[in-house]
């Protein structure tokens, strides 16, 4: 990410937005559909303009997503304030949920991981009519 290095009076584009935060130009106006991004000011030819405010929420959103939070988990966490007003009992409640969530994944990938190792391990890797990996995967009748 890129710091504002200049003020402009009018705002930043949404290339310039985009190219700032690594957000992608259609994920911006989708933040925008979905009202996690506030409507932006537009000039008099209708272009949107971002300026600070705009700039500060959307790199949380993206740093927020880069952590695999949701985005209704993200919304809650906007909707408390943001830094400096959040209470942080709230926003611990919220991280610490998607974090139980991270760790049932983690749990669950292990026990996928033991699965498919122990059946690779089972296959000969022969030309064979019976495979192990082949079995696990097809449908049972």
């Amino acid at each position: 990410m890129r710091a504002i290095t200049a003020s402009r009076s009018e705002g930043l584009p949404i290339g310039e937005l985009s190219r700032i935060t690594g957000v992608n130009i259609e994920t911006i106006r989708y933040y925008e559909r979905i009202k996690m991004l506030p409507a932006p000011r537009r000039t008099q030819g209708g272009h949107r303009v971002y300026g600070l405010t705009e700039t500060r929420t959307l790199t949380f959103i993206r740093r927020a997503r880069d952590l695999g939070f949701t985005l209704e988990e993200i919304r809650a966490l906007l909707d408390l304030g943001g830094p400096g007003k959040a209470s942080c009992k709230e926003v611990r409640e919220i991280a610490a949920h998607h974090l139980e969530h991270i760790r049932s994944k983690l749990a669950d990938l292990i026990k996928l991981e033991n699965l498919l190792a122990n059946t690779i391990a089972k296959c000969s890797g022969n030309i064979a009519p019976e495979c192990p990996v082949i079995d696990i995967l097809a449908p049972r009748a």
